[in-house]
């Protein structure tokens, strides 16, 4: 661990039986935290039991109003969270759901900065029209998370190099890093694009065309 930072502990742990729209279930652990450098209620969920020999899968998953809760079509966060619950569930590891509203800038910012998609703009040029970071996320506090669940050494579900990056920066052992299924709609597939050309996204380019919103 980098010497300036401190460590967290784990303050609550619950057992709750997860159920989604498709009819998936799963229990889940829910724990909380004290500690944690920036101050938020990011929460982890502990998913299935990994091989004792085995590397458990994370997901850093940044929480998503619209996305998650709403099943907004603009981003793929709501399938990413779904889908990531079960395939962590399988394997035995951790979803860390970090409130990172709109990669760190907040709702209102955020709808913000659709409005200015809407004229146009990618995501990324939206934030930079704001005055915003093009991605405000930093991980120090999801490091803190890992470590005072024992997880040094693990394969990361994303598509996101970034991720990886700032994870072994805070001496986070990242094995492999996974990707995440393609959840292209009519209404996200410029999103998408943004994220591959802007910021090495691993998605397959080719496959995220210009569609049309009906």
């Amino acid at each position: 661990m980098p010497a300036d930072l401190t460590a967290a502990t784990p303050r609550s742990r619950v057992r709750v039986p997860l159920r989604f729209h498709d009819g998936y279930a799963v229990d889940a652990d829910l724990v909380t935290f004290d500690g944690l450098v920036d101050g938020r209620e990011h929460i982890a969920v502990v998913l299935g039991d990994p091989a004792p020999s085995g590397t458990p899968l994370v997901r850093l998953h940044s929480e998503c109003l619209t996305g998650d809760v709403f099943g907004s079509a603009r981003c793929d966060c709501g399938p990413q969270l779904r889908e990531a619950v079960e395939r962590i569930a399988e394997r035995g590891g951790v979803l860390l759901y970090l409130r990172q509203e709109g990669r760190g800038i907040g709702l209102y910012n955020k709808l913000d900065a659709y409005a200015l998609q809407d004229q146009g703009l990618d995501t990324y040029e939206a934030n930079a029209a704001l005055g915003l970071p093009e991605d405000a996320r930093d991980y120090t506090a999801a490091a803190q998370m890992l470590r005072a669940l024992g997880v040094t050494r693990l394969d990361l579900l994303s598509n996101n190099p970034d991720k990886a990056e700032q994870l072994r920066a805070l001496d986070i052992d990242v094995h492999d890093r996974v990707p995440t299924g393609v959840f292209t709609t009519p209404h996200n597939v410029r999103y998408l694009r943004a994220k591959v050309l802007q910021t090495s996204h691993t998605l397959p380019l080719g496959d995220l065309t210009d569609l049309h919103a009906g």
